[in-house]
């Protein structure tokens, strides 16, 4: 495991990601959350679909709430390939409770409260704070990493069209 230091910063302030590198072009890491019934979930189980791993400190605030708001309205249009998983710290009870309010019908939400399986596996988990940095990763249907956005400045939002377009290139 890797510290990764000022890669990311909090209202101008660098902080510190830990975990493993990601790169471009090899394989996504395994990883296991849970889902808001609490039973695990794996990457590996989403083999032969495009999967967007969009990663946020926490649901309840307000730029999380946009961005999964923003890739729900956007899976609708993406099709039957393509799997779009939002994943936080936040615990299961709570990610279901946001979800119904919100109306979320086509992002999956999963918790990584437990082991931060994710969050070291993909190197966003906030070292000091043990939330997840803002990043996005689109997985192709083989398992391989085609795209990484670890958004620089957490209160910002990621670039959704370098992300859907991405995902388009992918889906045939």
């Amino acid at each position: 495991m890797q510290e990764f230091k000022g890669l990311v910063t909090l209202k101008g302030k660098p902080i510190t990601l830990f975990g493993d590198e990601v790169k471009v072009g090899k394989a996504g890491p395994d990883f296991e959350a849970v889902d808001n019934d609490l039973k695990p979930v794996k990457l590996s189980s989403f083999k032969g679909k495009i999967v967007v791993l969009s990663s946020v400190p926490s649901l309840d605030t307000p730029v999380c709430d946009i961005e999964t708001r923003k890739f729900n309205e956007k899976a609708a249009g993406l099709g039957d390939k393509v799997k779009v998983l939002t994943i936080s710290m936040d615990l299961p009870f709570a990610q279901k409770r946001w979800c119904g309010a919100a109306g979320i019908k086509n992002v999956q939400t999963l918790s990584d409260h437990r082991e931060a399986s994710f969050g070291t596996a993909y190197g966003v988990l906030i070292k000091d704070l043990r939330i997840l940095a803002r990043a996005v990763f689109v997985i192709d249907a083989t398992g391989v990493v085609r795209y990484k956005q670890v958004v620089p400045e957490l209160s910002s939002e990621p670039d959704y069209e370098a992300v859907i377009n991405a995902v388009k290139g992918l889906v045939k």
